[in-house]
């Protein structure tokens, strides 16, 4: 028998999910605060919308800090809009140690687009998620994509390798560089080199651009094997030049994926790594709720097990909790 509380809250989702599909801001915005919190309604949630995912084109924008990330998005986004193009912006910014809230106030850098109504831009801090991306923003995505955003663009906080992330979530990857950060080829080098579809040399105008363009064109001509060889566009983003160079080099990767199958596979394996996250966080909160993981823990450690017995005494308590539930 269903309980007026729970009758209530099935009527609040309905009534949230229908104001997400007109593209209410309150209401994606809403949407996106139950993924991140990671409510009971989170699956829910994105178990009604899933079906309805798939067709926005999605860029993630990563790069060392200082490159220019936001700015590029706010001009790949007025770019897009003159074209009659419907924008989500997902910003992921570092945590607050105080609020659990995003640092950097991205509806403040990205004024001009604020009052859009064909623009979304949310702030999601990353709460301790590794690889720069928050841990609801694959979530995120799907909602802004259920909403009917033509284009979504995720602007990750720059933390260098663990950028690969990013990969997981995005269509298509830009990698920011600019001159003048030192030995910033060398931290391409080091894993983002791996991830990248577009490198964008943003500030072009600067001193050492031109060496920095060699470098690059360099380091791409020692990859071997590669599928697809990532363009080079050179951008100033503060005085928007660049940016429809930019926007044919993404359209042209998009259009390579959608042969022979790639974009498939690309979203196929980012679906894989969405489950195995999940399955991951059951399974560890199944051991740390019901199976006493720090009982274990403690227990393993007075009596000097390795952990590996450990684990493998949690997870046979946890595989039979499952079964005690079918």
């Amino acid at each position: 028998m269903t309980t007026p509380a729970a009758a209530g809250a099935a009527g609040a989702l309905d009534t949230l999910i229908e104001r997400l599909r007109e593209r209410q801001p309150r209401a994606i915005g809403r949407a996106i605060s139950i993924v991140e919190n990671g409510s009971a309604e989170q699956a829910e949630l994105i178990r009604r919308l899933y079906a309805e995912t798939g067709r926005a084109r999605v860029v993630g924008v990563t790069g060392p800090p200082g490159a220019g990330k936001s700015t590029l998005v706010d001009r790949l986004a007025a770019a897009l809009r003159a074209r009659g193009a419907t924008v989500g912006i997902l910003c992921v910014d570092p945590t607050s140690p105080f609020t659990g809230g995003a640092l950097l106030g991205d509806r403040i850098r990205m004024q001009g687009l604020a009052t859009d109504r064909g623009v979304f831009i949310r702030s999601m801090a990353t709460r301790g998620a590794m690889g720069g991306l928050a841990r609801a923003t694959r979530d995120a995505v799907d909602l802004l994509d259920a909403a009917g955003f033509d284009w979504i663009l995720v602007e990750t906080v720059g933390v260098g390798q663990d950028e690969v992330d990013v990969v997981a979530s995005v269509d298509t990857v830009l990698v920011l560089t600019v001159p003048g950060l030192g030995d910033d080829i060398q931290a391409i080098k080091a894993g983002i080199m791996e991830i990248a579809d577009v490198f964008v040399l943003n500030k072009a105008d600067r001193e050492g651009a031109d060496r920095t363009f060699k470098d690059l064109t360099t380091l791409l001509s020692l990859a071997d094997g590669l599928e697809w060889v990532p363009p080079i566009v050179r951008t100033v983003a503060a005085k928007s030049e660049g940016i429809e160079a930019l926007l044919i080099e993404i359209e042209r990767h998009r259009d390579w994926l959608s042969e022979e199958g790639r974009l498939a596979r690309r979203r196929r394996d980012q679906l894989r790594l969405r489950v195995e996250t999940i399955l991951k966080e059951r399974v560890l909160a199944a051991a740390r709720d019901e199976a006493g993981l720090d009982q274990e823990v403690e227990r393993g450690f007075a009596a000097r097990i390795d952990p590996y017995r450990v684990a493998e005494v949690l997870f046979r308590k946890v595989i039979r909790v499952e079964r005690g539930r079918s």
